[in-house]
């Protein structure tokens, strides 16, 4: 089913699948695009659909306007800052009574979770972090999101900006070449963003390249992160940050090879059995799921051991991850 929550800066679409009872499932998606373009390939997948939804009620919360079927944003409206973004993912738990929640993020929509997690540590169990970003942008990535930003004002959704974006998700392997065609991901993905509402996604970039440096407050984090980056990601150093300043008996590091952004759509597979590894720690399970409905997902129910990353079957140097 999908939900339109009102928060203080304007509606935001929800999309709910499976039973509420369940612990939550939070995702949040990366820039221009909502959950149908960036978890589709993950919860498409048969192994990892039936251990997820078996274990979790998912709530797929997409920025504002990017929707399916969105209006545009009046010019008149407020225009979101990250911290404005975060608290609506508040908001959004709050209209569904959710207590603790597990949240699953891709780079911007990583940015915005973690931030939420910093600001309302109570409400958050673990993070899942697909390519995440952490600091403020840097020079070229400030001015890159400026001209993006000036083509989507003044000619939308144009072919330009489109390959920018293509070249933000996905590896050189899938987008294709003179010699080889797109991959059928990049093809959807780029009729998908044919849907989107310039003004809309012009905010969330602003938003975005407004961003400031969460290093400093990382280390505070004590909610279990697993992060995910794939090895030809832009963000790929953005990652690896974000790793060295997380408290390492919390977290933990999966790098895909041959693979870029968005791992949910372009390696989906390489995700389980980490995924399964992580989700063993909260006592959730493929099979069976070992807790109480509306579950106190608390790590503090777990033995000490489980929150170590090597009891997770993780190791703490970067795994390498392919295939093929």
């Amino acid at each position: 089913m999908e939900y339109l929550v009102k928060t203080r800066c304007g509606m935001v679409s929800v999309a709910v699948f499976g039973d509420q009872d369940k612990p939550a499932l939070v995702t949040y998606p990366d820039l221009a695009l909502n959950h149908i373009s960036c978890f589709q390939g993950l919860f498409f997948s048969p192994e990892v659909n039936s251990f997820l939804l078996h274990n979790f009620c998912i709530y797929h919360i997409s920025p504002p306007g990017h929707e399916v079927g969105a209006a545009p944003i009046g010019s008149d409206d407020l225009m979101p800052s990250v911290d404005d973004l975060a608290d609506q993912v508040l908001e959004v738990l709050n209209f569904f009574g959710l207590g603790a929640v597990m949240c699953m993020g891709v780079t911007a929509g990583a940015y915005v979770l973690t931030l939420f997690a910093m600001k309302y540590r109570q409400r958050v169990l673990g993070l899942i972090l697909v390519s995440p970003l952490c600091r403020a942008p840097s020079w070229t990535e400030w001015l890159l999101n400026k001209v993006m930003s000036n083509l989507l004002y003044f000619y939308g959704m144009c072919g330009v900006v489109k390959e920018l974006l293509l070249k933000r998700y996905f590896s050189q392997e899938v987008r294709g070449s003179v010699e080889e065609s797109e991959s059928d991901i990049v093809q959807a993905c780029r009729r998908l963003l044919d849907e989107r509402q310039s003004i809309n996604v012009q905010q969330f970039l602003e938003a975005m390249n407004g961003r400031r440096d969460l290093s400093e407050g990382l280390r505070k984090l004590h909610c279990r992160s697993l992060i995910f980056v794939g090895e030809n990601s832009p963000f790929h150093s953005e990652a690896l940050h974000m790793t060295s300043k997380l408290d390492r008996r919390y977290s933990a590091l999966v790098e895909v090879q041959a693979c870029g952004s968005i791992v949910t759509e372009e390696q989906p597979h390489a995700m389980l059995i980490p995924l399964d590894y992580f989700l063993m720690g909260f006592g959730l399970y493929r099979s069976t799921l070992s807790v109480s409905r509306r579950s106190p997902l608390s790590p503090t129910c777990i033995s000490p051991e489980l929150l170590s990353p090597e009891s997770m079957g993780l190791k703490l140097k970067p795994i390498k991850t392919r295939i093929s």
